[in-house]
């Protein structure tokens, strides 16, 4: 099993360069562990077939690794540039493109991956805004193309001034990459996606149910389609609350 760590940010020593090293500090127990700056590259898109030599050795890295944790700080509330170019210039790497321009995942598919970001803002600000929002869209979408698959995210918030990070969030970085090194080359998160389904349905039945038990008593529900009607509707919304939560809000900001 290998880690890479891959860091796209402007400081070797900043916060988001501790969070990545603590990270693999944790993956190295049980795992062979690199990390990648990806200053020391001169990246550039792949042109006419011309040799790319520092794309060539990114490759050959990201290939013999089962596991990467991407890190960059997330500036203007997007993507660090550093990261941004690198997702830019691998983008016709991470994927082979059909005749019709759509990607599809070759030979890293099933690879596992973890992201990293920092911002200044409050945790409360983050949490309710989603500064770091956008970051984690931007290298989800780049690394799902390759057909990775996800493990984890993580954050820190209020760096503004921050020189080291806390114990708590070192100790945090450490299980994470102590559980990244023990992910299987190939996953299915197939079943376990369905019992989740079954179980949040039947939550959302139940608080229908009960939602619509405290109407009746204030809109008596007579007939049948009065009382589907507002079954549906509370349904619906309760519905559109948990989706919104899970693929706008999911990731651990604070």
């Amino acid at each position: 099993m290998k880690v890479l760590g891959i860091l796209g940010a402007h400081r070797a020593d900043g916060v988001t360069a501790q969070l990545l090293q603590s990270v693999l500090k944790g993956a190295a127990a049980s795992a062979d562990t690199e990390l990648v700056n990806l200053n020391d590259y001169e990246l550039r898109p792949d042109h006419d077939s011309q040799p790319n030599a520092d794309l060539d050795a990114l490759e050959a890295k990201l290939m013999a690794a089962d596991v990467w944790v991407l890190a960059a700080p997330t500036y203007l509330g997007s993507l660090s540039g550093v990261m941004k170019n690198f997702c830019d210039c691998f983008r016709g790497r991470i994927a082979r493109f059909n005749s019709v321009g759509e990607a599809v995942p070759d030979r890293f598919k099933n690879k596992h991956y973890v992201t990293i970001t920092d911002c200044y803002a409050g945790g409360i600000e983050n949490y309710l805004t989603g500064v770091t929002d956008a970051t984690f869209k931007t290298l989800d979408k780049f690394l799902t193309m390759g057909g990775l698959i996800k493990l984890r995210e993580i954050v820190v918030t209020k760096t503004w001034g921050m020189q080291t990070i806390t114990a708590a969030k070192q100790a945090e970085c450490e299980r994470v990459g102590a559980r990244a090194a023990h992910k299987k080359e190939r996953d299915d998160s197939t079943v376990k996606r369905y019992i989740q389904l079954f179980f949040m349905i039947a939550v959302m039945a139940l608080l229908t149910m009960g939602i619509e038990a405290g109407i009746q008593q204030l809109i008596p529900l007579n007939n049948f389609w009065a009382y589907y009607g507002v079954f549906v509707v509370v349904f619906y919304v309760l519905l559109a609350m948990i989706l919104h939560f899970f693929t706008v809000v999911k990731h651990r900001r604070r």
